[in-house]
């Protein structure tokens, strides 16, 4: 697979019924090994090891319901009284983050009000800030980590 704009990990890779899976530490399961996946398992490494994020508060592939759609958030963090607090979209590095992905994640944002709307193709990474008082956002420079949310 490509490598990305985010660190290695140690990826537990297999092959089940001729494809290529990983495995997912926050569903404990192997699951299809695409390129949005493999953005997706480093990116929450990443937030993991390096922003000190708590495994138990990630939740991967969480179904909102919009206007009667059911939709699927990539990664939602939690806080600890159980908020949603973040969304991170994922795409696959070849797809560039345009306003249409932007517009995504916003979409599922109207179901959950969190904080913090992230995108990510695993070569480029776009982090917001919401601010429901004045109805805007503003982009970081970076990531936050956790215990800065």
């Amino acid at each position: 697979m490509l490598s990305l704009n985010l660190p290695t990990f140690d990826a537990k890779i297999s092959t089940r019924d001729g494809k290529s899976v990983i495995f997912d530490v926050i569903r404990h399961r192997y699951v299809a090994l695409t390129p949005e996946e493999w953005v997706r398992q480093h990116f929450v490494h990443f937030l993991m090891e390096r922003k000190g994020y708590p495994k138990a508060l990630l939740a991967n592939e969480v179904q909102v319901t919009l206007n009667g759609t059911r939709k699927r958030c990539d990664t939602v963090l939690y806080g600890r009284d159980l908020t949603a607090r973040m969304i991170v979209e994922y795409k696959a590095p070849e797809v560039e983050i345009t306003q249409a992905v932007f517009d995504q994640v916003m979409r599922y944002n109207m179901v959950l009000r969190v904080d913090y709307l992230v995108v990510s193709n695993g070569l480029r990474h776009y982090c917001c800030r919401m601010d429901y008082a004045r109805g805007a956002y503003r982009f970081l420079r970076e990531i936050p980590r956790y215990e800065e949310l």
